[in-house]
């Protein structure tokens, strides 16, 4: 069995770890050429030959702030419906919820001074917070992504299989535990109301 994380963009992270916690594979993919549709056709052919039967799978959420969102949802797409035919059950994490399982805010500084992390100095802190909390270094930010979700796709296992451990005996940090459950216990949105027109 092995635990994976999924960074969809051009190029996608993917890290693949044992039970253990071993980094059996780590590393960046980016399909054939800069042009579409052949790149993410390639890329899509490209990630799922690393995915094998068993695999816990955990992909990150698309983004709503991509200035390229077409595109993005486009290799989100692909990649879901590969999975998809293939059998394969994953679960989703929310960009934010990604940098919330390394406590990752987006924010620094002291409250009444505090300063939004933006673009390479949010990539930054969220390296620096992984290597903090799993000794884990890549020198791709999507890679590093790509384990936070192969971490998360091993507590989603370790939760669903009711084994003792950090998450289910309380010892976890509460934001990881958190992250954890807003996955497994989603709330439903309320749907708005239609108005009826006069």
């Amino acid at each position: 069995m092995r635990f994976v994380g999924i960074d969809p963009s051009t190029k996608t992270g993917f890290v693949a770890k044992d039970r253990d916690g071993i980094v059996l594979k780590a590393k960046e993919l980016t399909g054939l050429g800069d042009v579409d549709p052949k790149r993410i056709v390639t890329l899509t052919d490209e990630i799922m030959a690393h995915i094998l039967p068993g695999d816990v799978i955990c992909i990150e959420g698309v983004p709503f702030d991509t200035q390229r969102a077409a595109q993005a949802g486009w290799i989100h797409g692909s990649i879901r419906n590969a999975l998809f035919r293939k059998g394969f059950i994953y679960y989703e994490a929310a960009p934010n919820a990604v940098k919330k399982f390394v406590n990752v805010t987006g924010w620094v500084g002291e409250v009444g001074h505090k300063k939004r992390l933006k673009g390479k100095d949010k990539k930054l802190a969220v390296m620096k917070a992984v290597e903090e909390h799993f000794t884990f270094v890549h020198q791709s930010d999507n890679v590093v992504d790509a384990y936070i979700l192969a971490e998360i796709a091993k507590d989603i296992w370790t939760v669903e299989s009711g084994i003792e451990c950090s998450i289910t005996s309380g010892y976890q940090p509460s934001y990881q535990a958190e992250v954890i459950d807003a996955i497994l216990n989603p709330v439903a949105k309320p749907k708005k109301k239609k108005v009826a027109k006069a």
